[in-house]
């Protein structure tokens, strides 16, 4: 293997791993904000002042919530490193990954309560087949 393609193999890589550090916290922002959500009383309609109150004794909820916007914001860090290591049309299609994950976590997770039915089976193995299409075919590069 020529030195120029050691070069780009290990730029791959890197690529996969800011990916990856991508997908799974921009998985927990979701997580952790539905769950944040879900805890948090029905919203007051009459002004700031009184939303403001309502929210008051629901720390823990809100902690979680703005800790789900935190990893939104290193997930977008972490995309910009995978944007600098893979070409786009593979970088963009490993995002669909976190839809996959989502539903599974969703479902694993007991606080959740979400059901796992054959459909959503049936979409997570497609969209998990789109992803292994799209990365089959080896990069082709120009000189």
């Amino acid at each position: 293997m020529s030195a120029q393609g050691s070069q780009n193999s290990c730029r791959g890589y890197q690529g996969y791993l800011w990916a990856t550090a991508s997908i799974v916290l921009v998985s927990l922002a979701q997580l952790m904000m539905k769950w944040g959500v879900g805890q948090l009383p029905p919203l007051p309609e009459a002004g700031f002042s009184a939303l403001l109150e309502s929210l008051r004794p629901h720390g823990m909820p809100l902690l979680c919530i703005a800790a789900g916007v935190l990893c939104y914001a290193l997930s977008l860090l972490c995309w910009i490193f995978t944007l600098n290591f893979l070409p786009l049309n593979r970088a963009y299609s490993l995002l669909s990954l976190s839809y996959a994950l989502v539903a599974l976590a969703a479902a694993v997770l007991p606080w959740f309560g979400e059901s796992m039915t054959l459909l959503k089976i049936m979409g997570i193995l497609l969209i998990l087949s789109g992803v292994r299409l799209i990365h089959a075919a080896p990069e082709k590069r120009e000189n």
